[in-house]
């Protein structure tokens, strides 16, 4: 059975566990990371050389890095939907998930670490919300470029939809000033209505 080490928490993690829920997947999930340690033990480093979460053994393939790991599991049990046939459509959806880690991440990370993993008395406001006018301006990108599609890569749920979704999720769960984006709250709500988004996804920000 597949095994995933990581804490559910981590958005990075849940990643993994959406694809794994959506693509009907068996696994084994092991705490890992943060309060749980594990991450820095010789036989975990042996596998993750970074000590970071999620790190996947398939059968002893052994795998790290989010989107790596929902790519190869795309590929492996969703070829034709999550992994779309289509070669540009692939692409297409590709492109979403490194724009979720390139543009959104680093914006939104600074506003969730300040707001959810730091006491209030030690919170860097001017830091804060200039990482949530720069999430802003992100979400108005993937606003904009949603035009009369429904998902990331087109019409039907594919990979890029999970590395953007995680992130959509962190932009309506946190307590900052958001502009209307009509495309992207409506690309929202289409992502609520799924089980696996429900499950691993829409949990309280911790």
């Amino acid at each position: 059975m597949l095994k995933v080490w990581g804490r559910a928490n981590s958005i990075n993690v849940q990643k993994v566990l959406w694809v794994l829920e959506e693509l009907k997947v068996a696994f084994e999930r092991t705490d890992a990371g943060m309060a749980f340690g594990v991450v820095n033990e010789p036989s975990y480093k042996k596998m993750n050389p970074n000590s970071r979460v999620p790190t996947i053994d398939d059968d002893g393939f052994v795998l790290w890095e989010s989107n790596a790991i929902v790519r190869y599991l795309a590929a492996k049990h969703g070829a034709g939907s999550l992994w779309p046939s289509d070669l540009r459509e692939r692409a297409g959806s590709d492109r979403w998930m490194d724009w979720a880690s390139v543009h959104v991440g680093p914006a939104i990370n600074p506003v969730f670490w300040g707001l959810i993993r730091t006491p209030a008395e030690k919170r860097n406001m001017s830091q804060i919300e200039a990482g949530a006018e720069a999430s802003a301006q992100q979400f108005q990108v993937l606003d904009a470029c949603l035009g009369d599609r429904e998902y990331v890569a087109g019409n039907k749920f594919t990979m890029g939809d999970i590395s953007v979704g995680v992130y959509a999720y962190r932009w309506y769960a946190l307590d900052v000033k958001r502009p209307q984006l009509a495309r992207v709250e409506a690309y929202y709500q289409r992502l609520t209505r799924r089980p696996a988004f429900q499950n691993h996804v829409m949990k309280p920000l911790t």
